[in-house]
């Protein structure tokens, strides 16, 4: 089934992403939203997406506070890929994307031999999901929730990462380097990083950018 993506962009500079499947998906200033969006240009309950299926329609909650999605002002419409909504000086830009499984679409970049190191010890951490959308490739847009302690990717000969759940956060790290592999434009070479929302990752020039719900 497909999802809906938000990410919110403040001044051309994203913010945040989140993935939001079946259901109702509230957007504002006030903290009970689904989506926040912390400025006095934005209404308190300013709209909501209605997410059906592969039917994604938006609606205005208050006539005080214009809704702009592409340029024009709208009560409600429906939501097609690369749409831009606009509340004041923010910008979200929608996507529908596909949960990407590890047997099917990706299965020959992600390696599936390591499982569930120290299951035990980090299965129940209490972190956000974390998401790695493809940005290039044959598999563009597609979503790779990363469920597992660790998950390897790359190809042997091109260039490997290895991405490990950890208590304080996702970290990447190298495990064969013969390809190019940068984070933000920036080589990765030996280091262990810690991944943040928005994060570029690039493996042998296939782009992916990291997320967490």
């Amino acid at each position: 089934m497909s999802m809906a993506k938000l990410t919110v962009f403040f001044k051309d500079k994203a913010i945040r992403s989140s993935l939001f499947g079946h259901g109702i998906v509230h957007i504002g200033r006030d903290e009970t939203n689904d989506v926040i969006i912390d400025s006095l240009a934005v209404a308190p309950a300013h709209a909501v997406i209605v997410v059906r299926d592969d039917d994604y329609t938006i609606k205005q909650l208050n006539d005080e506070f214009a809704l702009i999605v592409n340029g024009k002002k709208v009560k409600i419409c429906n939501l097609n890929n690369n749409d831009i909504i606009s509340m004041g000086k923010h910008d979200i830009i929608f996507n529908i994307t596909e949960p990407a499984e590890f047997s099917s679409v990706i299965n020959d970049f992600v390696d599936e031999d390591i499982k569930s190191l120290n299951q035990e010890i980090y299965g129940d951490m209490p972190l956000p999901v974390a998401n790695l959308q493809f940005m290039s490739g044959s598999n563009i847009g597609k979503i790779l929730q990363l469920k597992k302690s660790m998950t390897r990717l790359g190809h042997d000969g091109n260039g490997v990462i290895a991405i490990s759940k950890r208590k304080e956060g996702y970290f990447v790290s190298v495990l064969e380097s013969s390809g190019t592999i940068t984070v933000n434009n920036e080589p990765l070479n030996d280091k262990l990083l810690k991944l943040e929302t928005n994060d570029v990752l690039v493996i042998n020039n296939t782009s992916l950018q990291f997320f967490l719900n």
